[in-house]
């Protein structure tokens, strides 16, 4: 085989990877606004995300293609399908949601080693909410957008925001990040990357660690984010729109079997791949 088939193989494994990662994580956004949250005094219970999903392709699989995968179909489906797009506010988002993913994939380096898979597992989902967190804090501190103090905290907007963040963490992060990832990720690790043609990741291949490199390019991604999330809560959102059945029922139906058959399409071209992969061996 040559090099550039190789490139384009290896492209296309990619462009499966982020379309996987897509759809299921877009799915899954929408599953979460059917979930009722739940209010014990100051505590509130809501299931932010099933970032599971792309924290389980990140770490068997390429980490950025699972990352922009995730952000992509969160913005996709669960805004714009459902009828409504925030403009320059969801680059905020799009890019710590793809910070976060892509650093918790970077730090795997044995898939089976559970201890590897659930610190980075929480170190990617608390990064994406701690980027979050940063972001609200400077609104307030700039200025830009009033503190809305919450009874029963102290009216401290590092109070407020920390003890969001640290109830994210604690609740959705554990259960719905971590726990799940721990379990995932081993379980399909050798089983899932051959029908990609793919070899599992090991050690020795893995391309793991947080490079200078990749530390300056998450740091000009958050410092992307937090310009885009500023100018959209000062009113330059730039594109900026709701339709009218935006939230709707029917925007949530349509948007979930668009979802799906997007997932059920990749899964079928993934399968039929690797049929005729096998047929050729």
């Amino acid at each position: 085989m040559s090099i550039a088939q190789k490139q384009t193989a290896t492209q296309s494994q990619k462009l499966m990877i982020f379309v996987l990662s897509m759809s299921l994580y877009g799915l899954a956004t929408l599953f979460t606004e059917l979930i009722p949250k739940f209010q014990v005094g100051v505590v509130e219970f809501s299931v932010e995300y099933f970032l599971f999903i792309p924290l389980t392709l990140a770490m068997l699989f390429d980490p950025l293609s699972a990352a922009l995968g995730a952000a992509t179909g969160e913005l996709v489906f669960s805004e714009i399908m459902l009828g409504q797009f925030g403009g320059l506010g969801e680059l905020e988002k799009f890019l710590t949601v793809t910070i976060g993913v892509y650093i918790a994939g970077r730090l795997v380096k044995d898939p089976k080693n559970r201890a590897m898979v659930g610190v980075a597992a929480i170190t990617g989902t608390a990064a994406q909410l701690l980027m979050g967190t940063v972001v609200d804090i400077l609104k307030v501190q700039l200025a830009v957008e009033d503190f809305e103090a919450v009874a029963g905290l102290p009216e401290s907007v590092f109070a407020t925001e920390g003890f969001a963040f640290l109830n994210d963490l604690l609740f959705s992060g554990i259960l719905f990040c971590l726990l799940p990832a721990l379990y995932l990720v081993p379980k399909l690790y050798g089983k899932i990357e051959p029908l990609l043609g793919m070899a599992p990741r090991t050690p020795e291949s893995a391309v793991s660690g947080i490079s200078p490199k990749a530390l300056i390019v998450c740091a000009v991604g958050f410092a992307c984010a937090i310009a885009a999330e500023l100018a959209a809560t000062a009113g330059m959102s730039l594109i900026d729109w709701e339709a009218e059945w935006a939230e709707s029922g029917t925007a949530l139906a349509v948007g979930m079997v668009a979802a799906a058959a997007v997932a059920i399409i990749a899964l079928l071209v993934i399968k039929k791949n690797a049929g005729k992969k096998s047929a050729v061996n």
